[in-house]
């Protein structure tokens, strides 16, 4: 178990990335604390874990709120594992051109991606050097590296979380921890990828099967990820298995874009 007794907090467990990298954690014999703004999906999540005999708890924590997320670490104790897998409506932030788009619609994702990684980043960090080590885990996607159309700010934003988590490895590393990012390309199984296609490829007349296969064709074994793939690795890049790994971000659109 790669993950035995280590105490991971997640954010944005109860959407589809971070239940997935939940239940692969606590698989690992880690014990994992979730967190998202509404508990409900949090709740099914751990329901599904303690099920099957592993140690979760959860809370109600705006990955937002800076005092929100102190006061929940505070709870904690030990934190070894950060993984933030935040992420806001779909409908708030694609569909429209960016010459069409008004400056706060194109800041928005910027604004929430960048100040949630942050501050979960920072706090998580402030626990971890005095043990000298933890991992701190986010998220991007394809548009980081690549342009695509009618993403708004999306694109910017995960670029610059992939800024950031260069960034704190060179200040944490010395420290003893390590910052690590994964890049999945979209994956269908996601509620991101529903609302895309509900804001822009149902508009242009795709189906949702051509929608699948337009996703699938950005790789090269022309298939999409897999939730139970991404978590995988996930797990691996948490572990002392990937201690020589840090201030990267692992791509896994299987050859959709090149590092």
């Amino acid at each position: 178990m790669l993950l035995q007794n280590k105490n991971a907090v997640i954010y944005g467990a109860g959407g589809a990335i971070g239940g997935a990298v939940a239940r692969a954690f606590a698989r690992e014999g880690a014990n994992v604390c979730l967190t998202g703004r509404r508990r409900g999906p949090v709740d099914a999540v751990a329901d599904d874990i303690l099920a099957t005999g592993g140690c979760a708890k959860v809370a109600e924590v705006d990955a937002l709120d800076e005092r929100a997320i102190d006061q929940h670490l505070q709870s904690m104790g030990r934190v070894d594992i950060s993984f933030n897998a935040v992420g806001i409506p779909a409908a708030k932030i694609l569909g429209v051109p960016l010459i069409e788009m008004d400056a706060e619609q194109f800041v928005l994702p910027i604004a929430a991606y960048t100040r949630s990684y942050f501050l979960t980043a920072r706090l998580a960090a402030r626990r971890m050097i005095p043990n000298k080590s933890g991992v701190i885990m986010t998220v991007t996607a394809l548009p980081a590296r690549t342009g695509t159309t009618l993403n708004g700010g999306y694109g910017s934003a995960q670029a610059a979380k992939d800024a950031l988590t260069r960034d704190l490895s060179a200040e944490l590393a010395p420290k003893g921890l390590r910052v690590v990012g994964l890049r999945p390309h979209g994956m269908p199984e996601t509620n991101t990828m529903k609302e895309a296609f509900e804001l822009k490829a149902k508009a242009l007349g795709m189906t949702w099967e051509q929608f699948q296969g337009f996703l699938a064709n950005w790789s090269h074994p022309r298939r999409v990820m897999t939730l139970v793939e991404m978590a995988n690795v996930a797990v691996f890049m948490a572990s002392d298995n990937a201690s020589g790994m840090t201030g990267t971000t692992v791509n896994l659109t299987m050859g959709g874009v090149a590092d």
